[in-house]
Formats: C-alpha cells, sequence, structure tokens
C-alpha cells in the first residue's frame, strides 16, 4: 500500500510539474511547503532557494503587497480569493499573474497564471480603441464644422455681395460708407474662420506639389523671427538630406505659421522655439498602434518652443476646433486644428509631447514623395539588431516602459525595469552581474536621465547609457537637459528605431 501511495505521490508531482500553472503550497508559519517547476520558473528561483523558507526570506517586501494582505485574509478566515497581481521578480522585471487562493489544511495553495503578455495586448488594444474613438470624435466634429462652414459660407456669400455693392454705388464722403465697410470687414473675417473650419474637416480643394520642406522654411526665415519678436531665440535645423514631400505648399506655410504663432503665445516673456526637419522610417509595428500612420519613409518636421507646456487633459483636446486655453477674446481655437486638417489631409501624422513647465514639441510626419520614397526605403539594410546583454530599462510613463521593455526582450536583451531614478538606483545596487546598458528617459520626476547616469557611472564605469525623449535633439542639448556626448534616441520609439539604436550603442566605443 506504501508503494501504491509513493507511486501515486510520483504520479501527482508528475502532473503538477507539467501544468503551465504555477501550484504553492504556504504554511501558517509562511513558509513554502510545495512548489511545483512553474512557480520556479515564474518567481527566477530554485526549488531549493524556494522550500522551507519564508516568502519574506526569499522575496523581501513582498508583505507590502496586496497579494499578501490577500493571503493573510485566508489564512485567517479560511476563505477563497482570486486577483491579478503585479509581481516584481529577483531581476526587476516585471510581470502581471492571475492568482487564486484556496484554504487546504496545511494552509493556503495559491494557483498562479503567468497573463504578462496577455495584459499587454489588451493594452495595446486599449490605446487602439482609445485613438480609434477619438478618431472617430474627431471625424464627427469634422463633418459638422464641415457643414457649418459650408452652409456659413453661403450666407457670408450673400453678406459680401450685397455689401461690395452698396459700396460701390456709395461716394467716399458718404457718411454710412464707414459703418458698412465695418460690416464687410467682419465678414470677411468670418470667411477666414470657416476657411479653417474647412481645413479642420478635410473638405478643402488642395493644389499638392513636391516639396522641400528645408525650401519652405528658408522661405519663411524672416517673416517666422518678425512673429516671434526679438525677445524669443530662433533656431532652424534643416536636415541636408531630407527628401521631397507631396503637399499644399500654402496649406504647409499656414501649418508652421499656427504652430509658431502657438509658441509664441506660450511664452510671454520669451524663450526659444525650434524648427527641425529629418527623416525617419515608421515601421509596420509603430503603424499598427498608431491610427492613420502609414508604414514607410517619412520626412518630419518638428517646432519645439520653450514654454508653459500643457497637461495631459488639454493634450486629449488640443486639435478639437473652438477649444482654446486663452482668455475670452485672445484666440479663436482653431489655429491647431487647422494644423491637423492640413496633416491629415496630406496623407501625414501628427504627434505633441509635452509636459506643464517643460516647454512642447509638435512632430509632423509626412510620406516621402515618388522616388526618394523608393530610395529611402532601398537605403535602409537589414542588420542583425539581437544581444543578450543586460538593459537597465528606466521610464516613468508605465506604457512607454512596456512597450520597451517588451521590444528589447524579443530582440533577446535581458531587462531590468525602473520607475523612477530612485529604483533603477536600487536594482543597480543589488544586481550582481554586469550592466551593459542604461536606457533612460530624459525627463523624470526625483532625477533627469543624464544625472543617473552620471551617478550610475561612479560605480559602473562600464556601462553605456542612451537617452530618449520626445523633444528634439537640438532643443535638449541646448538647454542642458541632456549632454552632448550622451546617445540619444528621440521619441516616439518603434521597435525599429530603439533596436537599432542600443545595438549601435552597445557596439559602439565607451564615452568618458
Amino acid at each position: 500500500m506504501q508503494m501504491e501511495d509513493a507511486g501515486f505521490g510520483r504520479v501527482a508531482r508528475g502532473v503538477l510539474d507539467s501544468l503551465l500553472e504555477g501550484c504553492q503550497v504556504i504554511g501558517f508559519d509562511w513558509r513554502y511547503l510545495y512548489v511545483n517547476d512553474a512557480v520556479a520558473r515564474q518567481g527566477q528561483k530554485t526549488r531549493e532557494e524556494l522550500l522551507g523558507r519564508t516568502m519574506s526570506e526569499c522575496y523581501p517586501g513582498i508583505d507590502a503587497t496586496p497579494m499578501f494582505s490577500v493571503l493573510e485574509r485566508c489564512m485567517a478566515e479560511r476563505t477563497h480569493a482570486r486577483m491579478d497581481n503585479e509581481f516584481t521578480q529577483p531581476d526587476g522585471t516585471t510581470g502581471w499573474f492571475s492568482l487564486r487562493f484556496v484554504p487546504v489544511p496545511e494552509g493556503v495553495c495559491i494557483l498562479s497564471l503567468d497573463i504578462t503578455e496577455e495584459r499587454r495586448s489588451r493594452e495595446v488594444l486599449r490605446r487602439v480603441e482609445d485613438q480609434l474613438g477619438q478618431a472617430q470624435k474627431m471625424e464627427a466634429v469634422g463633418r459638422l464644422a464641415g457643414g457649418v462652414a459650408h452652409d456659413f459660407n453661403n450666407l457670408l456669400s450673400v453678406i459680401l455681395s450685397y455689401g461690395e455693392t452698396l459700396l460701390a454705388g456709395l461716394d467716399p464722403g458718404e457718411p454710412r460708407r464707414a459703418d458698412l465697410e465695418e460690416i464687410t470687414s467682419a465678414a470677411k473675417r468670418a470667411a477666414d474662420l470657416t476657411r479653417q473650419l474647412l481645413t479642420f474637416s478635410r473638405m478643402q480643394v488642395l493644389n499638392p506639389t513636391v516639396v522641400d520642406l528645408n525650401e519652405v522654411l528658408a522661405r519663411m526665415d524672416r517673416m517666422l523671427q518678425r512673429v516671434l519678436g526679438a525677445d524669443v531665440d530662433f533656431v532652424c535645423l534643416p536636415d541636408p538630406q531630407l527628401g521631397k514631400v507631396l503637399i499644399d505648399v500654402g496649406n504647409l506655410e499656414r501649418a508652421i505659421m499656427n504652430l509658431v504663432l502657438n509658441a509664441r503665445d506660450a511664452m510671454p516673456t520669451g524663450g526659444k522655439v525650434t524648427l527641425e526637419t529629418g527623416t525617419i522610417v515608421l515601421d509596420e509595428a509603430y503603424a499598427r498602434e498608431h491610427l492613420g500612420v502609414l508604414p514607410g519613409p517619412h520626412a518630419m518636421l518638428a517646432v519645439s518652443d520653450t514654454g508653459c507646456g500643457m497637461d495631459k487633459p488639454t493634450l486629449a483636446r488640443l486639435f478639437e476646433p473652438f477649444f482654446t486655453t486663452k482668455p475670452v477674446g485672445k484666440g479663436t481655437g482653431l489655429g491647431l486644428s487647422t494644423v491637423f486638417g492640413i496633416v491629415k489631409q496630406s496623407g501625414g501624422t501628427i504627434w505633441v509631447y509635452s509636459e506643464p513647465g517643460k516647454g512642447t514639441t509638435f512632430k509632423l510626419y509626412f510620406p516621402l514623395a515618388g522616388p526618394e520614397a523608393r530610395q529611402a526605403i532601398a537605403e535602409v539594410k537589414p542588420s542583425d539588431t539581437r544581444g543578450t546583454e543586460t538593459i537597465l530599462l528606466v521610464e516613468d510613463e508605465p506604457q512607454v516602459r512596456a512597450v520597451a521593455a517588451s521590444i528589447l526582450r524579443k530582440q533577446g536583451y535581458h531587462v531590468i525595469e525602473a520607475r523612477n531614478a530612485g529604483e533603477a538606483l536600487l536594482h543597480a545596487e543589488k544586481y550582481p552581474k554586469r550592466i551593459h546598458l542604461l536606457l533612460s528617459d530624459v525627463v523624470m520626476p526625483q532625477m533627469s536621465g543624464p544625472e543617473l547616469a552620471l551617478r550610475l557611472g561612479r560605480a559602473r564605469s562600464d556601462m553605456k547609457v542612451l537617452c530618449m525623449s520626445g523633444y528634439t535633439d537640438d532643443s535638449i542639448v541646448r538647454h542642458g537637459v541632456i549632454e552632448a556626448d550622451l546617445a540619444y534616441l528621440q521619441k516616439p520609439i518603434t521597435p525599429d528605431s530603439l533596436a537599432r539604436k542600443v545595438r549601435e550603442v552597445l557596439d559602439g566605443p565607451q564615452v568618458t
């Protein structure tokens, strides 16, 4: 009978070890009484390291987590429970697990299923759904705005026609002439507003031509400097290798002017505006997560300012017509909605990066036109971007951190995630092996990326550094946010751009 029991025990252990779901039994003294293979994999520890030891000994700090509180209640009340739990593993990475708590005579059995990829997929789906909702809202508002503009233009046609007819029949000294001139002048200003509404609703008739963005900026240089005034430092950084785009030149100039005017209004006491062009390849993965983006090579036009910046609620409504943060009478709220319409109608996409007190960067992406696009595609040479090095990823935005970690892990790297500089310093202190690369956001709470790199560099002189930010290169360097000798990657990141830049920095020389 004992042999049969022993045989059954071996069979039961074999079955439990073959499960994808983790199975662990925690005794009333909080020690591990049993763990299967899945638990060891999930917790990154061997059975020998777990069995007979308490949870707090194996995973310091776990007794302060919500999961431990649920387990404590199940121990005391002998009740079942279920929860999703975020778990920080010994190497600093994080994962999500679906947990079920089942009371057993020896304590509590915890069944755990790794749902990290499922959570990340749901988060990507949520972001895409949010973008779809925003796009649908903008489409509905655009249709309404276009319909209003169309009808209003008909009324304005009547007002202007009769007004100018009456003016033509009045002598220059006629007393009523000044009043009539004011009426027609107001009607013309209203007509300008309706043209902006038509641009936003993408109902405008375009005259697209093949355009060099650098040449457009060169023509507008003096005018933009006059608009900005003497208290604003104006810098233009054209990319000499930039390809051409297909766009209506008049609309492009209007978009640039609106962005520059918006930047000036954000800096009432002066500051700096940077216009920059460059070429970027938006890949399939980036296009799948960003509605309306066409994969392939794009010409980028970035307009950055050092103004007051914007919070998230403002960014969510930024391109809505008639939405403005300016005082009554100081703006129509149509400037940025006009830019949005111009970019979208030209087949491009627009991206905004802003934080209160940190300024704003608008990036406009336009697909390259004709032969230039084919040439740019041919010039993108495939290379091996995989690796096995250890990367300390520091990013305070959870969504960006999750997607960057996922990209790097798929390339074979070992990634240690940190939400801020404090966590990064703690991971670096505890991690016993070499950390090959610090990949850090520039602007973070507590400590900036370059400051963190300086702190970590004292103890890990062989660690390379790559900083990333939504601001343009020149804005970062010239404002002292990032030193010129540190490698730098512009957001938005794509799987291809991140993997290539990381490999480039790891393979490059050590910066001292």
